[in-house]
């Protein structure tokens, strides 16, 4: 086993399988690695054998990140979709949904705006299936997910269907 496999196998806590290429510089090693639970990750990794760039990582549950990683965790922009069909676009921060994007939950409904460690935080707007925006209007400032203060904030809005936006798109074309 070359050192980057047991690298891999150290991270991942026990057995797995793997493949990698050092890119031109060998700074960046490009493969893909398969944990015990079943998860993959096919992507960019650093020299510590850490997740770190451009990469789709798939659970064994169905749940599907694309996106960029730093240090082994998504970080910056991406998309993720969960396996009962909710799905988030927008930017991350140490492995949560943090800054701006758009979560869909399963049913239709979803919310434009501001994210805080994997949770509705900060200004936005829930829009449901109907298209509809609730009656009164749900806009404004939302706290762990509960909405505080009504106020129109489309600036809020436009700037998490822009990193959306980015996310899918780097996502259509990670490599």
């Amino acid at each position: 086993m070359d050192d980057y496999e047991d690298s891999q196998q150290q991270q991942s806590g026990g057995r797995g399988g793997g493949v990698a290429a050092s890119s031109s510089t060998g700074a960046i090693k490009v493969g893909g690695w398969r944990y015990e639970d079943g998860t993959r990750y096919i992507g960019e990794w650093n020299q510590r054998g850490m997740k770190h760039g451009i990469g789709h990582l798939l659970f064994a549950d169905g749940t599907r990140y694309d996106g960029q990683f730093c240090e082994g965790l998504s970080h910056g922009l991406g998309c993720m979709w969960f396996a009962d069909g909710a799905k988030y676009e927008g930017e991350f921060m140490n492995g949560w949904f943090h800054g701006f994007g758009i979560f869909w939950r399963s049913d239709g409904m979803k919310f434009e705006g501001e994210f805080r460690g994997g949770k509705i935080w900060g200004h936005g707007l829930v829009t449901f299936k109907d298209f509809s925006h609730g009656f009164p209007r749900n806009e404004g400032f939302f706290q762990d997910c509960r909405l505080l203060r009504k106020r129109r904030c489309p600036e809020i809005v436009q700037k998490a269907q822009k990193c959306a936006l980015m996310a899918r798109s780097q996502c259509d074309h990670p490599y």
